[in-house]
């Protein structure tokens, strides 16, 4: 199958970004409830041939659009975002949707309470348009499930998305909402970006609040993912605040999330070209490196490093494997036949991990981020590879025919930051000749989100020339 633009199709209403969507509110040359009602029919068109959603609320959804409407009118709009269109991920609380997290084992009772990060978009005024795939429980970077089926790419259907997030990816990729809710525990953001050819960022560990909390621990973040670097800083902005709920935020201060003009003349920047596991894809490989040439061209210093550390793949399987135990043992023995087998299968190796070795991978995970710290304050930001391979096939977990047996094997260039906590943004940097995209990943210093995403939007300029 031959690959497509995912935006073709889409209406008008659909390209808009959330600049152009906030100044067409405020001149009443657009309604909000327009833009939902493209936005929900976009959704319901492309559903059958990708499966990006659980379900679309229209409801819920123009109910919100009209409040939206009102404020606009008013010239009280609640922030700049007051009536986009967002998803939100089959793995976040709701309030009055089911959350499945993918799983038949899970109750299809609505919740009475919206996660933090829901909260304060909802607080900003932001329309939920849907709920976005997932697979079971999120345990890895392709999306396919037994209760919801698999999740296809928008470039090329034969492909996966990507995953866990991989409904969002492919929803921003097709003009199915502006914004869009991701987690991210060892690339669950940045690989369906990548794959999708649209912008996720996980942003610095306790940015965006959590709650409950994860069954992976520190390791998983929440965060956006849009069609532009510039999206994905509006909408970090409002979902990102402190909330008590979320003991792990601590009550250090970040970095605020104000603009910020990054010129790459004169930065340094570690160029980071081997995975922590598994191969590199020469495609891609010449890809990226095109980028690092078009980066030195443009006056930034570009320098090869190698990341810190040994066996990272081992560590994070110990962080990975451990919460699936902890997440199985939440499911009685009775109901536990239709799960994911791969899920069962690292949560059985979890359980086998004993509490020495899970307490000493703590330990050396936080060598890891001495280490990453202290190069991230040599290096302005590191730049890699999104992935070390293209999309491959729907409903697989490897690619076939290769050398991975785990998908954490081909994620080499992701569940590092998940570890050390890093603010890392992909944004897409080509396609291969098959026309399947490439991303890029722009990685920096821990608290540097706004920094992160400025150079990601420098970056979008550069890769395009």
């Amino acid at each position: 199958m031959p690959s497509r633009n995912p935006l073709a199709g889409a209406g008008e209403l659909c390209l808009l970004d959330a600049a152009q969507l906030a100044a067409a509110y405020r001149s009443r040359s657009l309604s909000p409830v327009e833009v939902a009602k493209a936005t929900l029919d976009r959704a319901e068109e492309i559903n059958s041939d990708f499966n990006a959603f659980t379900f679309v609320d229209s409801k819920g959804a123009l109910n919100s659009a009209r409040e939206s409407e009102r404020r606009w009118a008013a010239g009280e709009p609640l922030s700049e975002a007051d009536g986009v269109p967002t998803t939100i991920k089959d793995i976040v609380w709701v309030d009055g949707w089911s959350v499945r997290y993918g799983s038949a084992t899970t109750s299809d009772q609505a919740f009475s309470r919206d996660a933090p990060s829901v909260a304060l978009m909802r607080k900003a005024g932001l329309t939920f348009i849907a709920q976005t795939t997932t697979p079971e429980f999120g345990w890895k970077a392709v999306t396919d499930s037994a209760l919801f089926g698999v999740t296809r790419n928008p470039w090329n259907a034969e492909k996966t998305s990507g995953g866990s997030s991989g409904g969002a990816a492919v929803a921003a990729a097709v003009g199915a909402g502006v914004f869009h809710l991701g987690t991210d525990g060892g690339g669950s953001i940045r690989i369906p970006a990548s794959f999708c050819g649209v912008v996720g960022l996980k942003p610095t560990f306790g940015r965006v609040p959590a709650y409950p909390a994860s069954s992976f621990g520190t390791v998983a973040h929440i965060g956006p993912m849009t069609r532009s670097a510039a999206d994905a800083a509006i909408m970090l902005k409002a979902m990102s605040g402190r909330d008590l709920n979320d003991w792990s935020q601590g009550v250090g201060a970040l970095a605020p999330l104000d603009a910020v003009q990054a010129d790459l003349a004169g930065k340094r920047m570690g160029y980071w070209s081997k995975p922590a596991a598994g191969t590199l894809d020469p495609e891609i490989e010449a890809a990226i490196a095109r980028v690092a040439g078009k980066l030195s061209a443009a006056g930034a210093t570009v320098e090869a490093i190698d990341l810190p550390g040994d066996d990272l793949l081992s560590l994070f399987h110990h962080h990975w494997f451990s919460g699936a135990a902890m997440r199985l043992s939440m499911v009685p023995e009775t109901e536990r036949a239709g799960i994911d087998p791969g899920f069962l299968d690292i949560a059985r190796q979890g359980a086998q991990y004993g509490s020495t070795a899970v307490v000493a991978a703590q330990a050396r995970r936080a060598d890891f981020g001495v280490a990453m710290d202290k190069l991230l304050a040599d290096y302005d930001y590191l730049i890699s590879p999104g992935t070390a391979v293209p999309a491959f096939g729907a409903g697989l977990e490897v690619p076939t025919g290769g050398e991975f047996k785990r998908w954490t094997e081909w994620a080499g260039f992701s569940f590092p930051i998940n570890l050390s906590q890093q603010p890392a943004a992909v944004i897409p940097a080509g396609v291969t000749v098959a026309g399947l995209p490439i991303g890029l990943q722009i990685v920096g210093a821990r608290g540097q989100d706004a920094s992160v995403l400025s150079a990601a939007a420098r970056l979008e300029e550069i890769v395009s020339r």
